[in-house]
């Protein structure tokens, strides 16, 4: 049987290093080695400078398209043309048109869920494209049950063509030596034993609620950590941080250096994730693997991310949110508990199966 030819849409990894793109480049240098009977291309950005990880099997092609701009769809398309393509996999679920097969991941519904928490340019963006996307595509990857059965409800997509596909953390978050843990610490002028928070600074993410739920935390309470990047509103972060006089208690850090990631974590007393919304939630398995119990939202994937292994809060009340914290800072039983159950939570998620999981979907599209 001829070799077929198969396309990953890699531009994004260009303009972000977040774990959509992360997604991409695991997915990038897995695919073709589990696959070396068929031919990959990854499409970068003309601008890129640094090339993905290239198998034997695997080549570069340049694009002119810019990732998320409003004619992508055509414009795309047209460039892909020339590569007679058999199938193209777009991960952040906007697929060009053309005559190859279709497969796309969507990663959450924020926009048709809560809309109220991206900007009325998002709104606008992804309710354009999701229908023509879902439509188009022969096959569509969710990473979570919760995403996919968002899928079905709020788009009405067949439930034949919707699997749910887990990513997973990468192998650098895993238990540190305390001397790393101790040098990362005075390096950002961070305290061991804080309570982390790890994520985009947007409404949805909720750190209004954390921030609320922290004021009732006794005054020895750890200092309280958020590392992430600016997203919509972040002023009013600042501002909420201000507000409830919490400057001295609350570290605000941007732009953390990923090497560093592992020590901060392993140096946390816990992570807490109260969003209102994640597709995933990668943060709670990069936790596990450092050893660190985590609070997280009865809310959206979490819960099935975790599998049993977190404590869980009401992201709508800051005294659960409380609560939950203490429950993990007050009882070290019960901390040693979630730790047990992270590090056996983490044995059902790998880069590997992931990689083999969406092939699978490749060939049953492919037929």
């Amino acid at each position: 049987m001829p070799a077929m030819r198969i396309g990953l849409d890699a531009r994004l990894t260009h303009y972000t290093s977040g774990g959509i793109s992360n997604y991409i480049r695991r997915l990038a240098a897995i695919l073709p080695v589990l696959d070396p009977a068929n031919d990959y291309t990854l499409f970068h950005s003309r601008k890129a400078r640094q090339t993905l990880p290239m198998p034997a099997n695997a080549r570069r092609a340049d694009c002119w398209t810019p990732a998320h701009h409003r004619l992508e769809r055509l414009a795309l398309g047209l460039e892909l043309i020339p590569r007679r393509l058999h199938l193209l996999h777009s991960p952040d679920f906007i697929p060009p048109r053309g005559a190859f097969r279709s497969v796309i991941t969507i990663h959450d519904l924020t926009f048709l869920r809560y809309p109220q928490f991206l900007t009325a340019d998002s709104r606008r963006y992804y309710n354009d494209q999701i229908h023509a996307a879902t439509a188009r595509a022969d096959a569509i990857l969710a990473d979570s049950d919760a995403t996919r059965d968002d899928i079905l409800n709020l788009l009405r997509v067949p439930p034949e063509k919707v699997t749910t596909v887990h990513l997973a953390p990468d192998d650098r978050f895993r238990p540190q030596p305390a001397e790393a843990i101790d040098a990362v610490a005075a390096r950002h002028n961070i305290p061991i034993g804080c309570l982390l928070f790890v994520g985009t600074f947007e409404p949805r993410k909720n750190v209004s609620g954390l921030l609320a739920a922290y004021t009732k935390l006794p005054n020895d309470a750890p200092p309280l950590v958020l590392v992430g990047n600016k997203g919509w509103l972040f002023d009013e972060t600042l501002a909420r941080i201000h507000e409830l006089k919490l400057e001295s208690r609350v570290h605000l850090l941007q732009d953390f250096p990923a090497d560093d990631l592992p020590a901060l974590y392993c140096g946390a007393s816990a992570l807490v994730l109260p969003s209102h919304y994640e597709g995933f939630g990668l943060p709670v398995l990069e936790a596990f693997a450092c050893d660190t119990p985590a609070v997280i939202a009865n809310r959206a994937s979490l819960p099935e991310i975790a599998g049993g292994a977190a404590a869980l809060c009401d992201p709508d009340d800051p005294g659960s949110i409380t609560s939950a914290i203490r429950a993990v800072l007050d009882d070290s039983a019960y901390r040693q508990t979630l730790v047990a159950k992270g590090r056996a939570r983490l044995k059902d998620f790998s880069w590997e199966k992931c990689a083999r999981e969406t092939l699978a979907v490749y060939r049953a599209v492919s037929g």
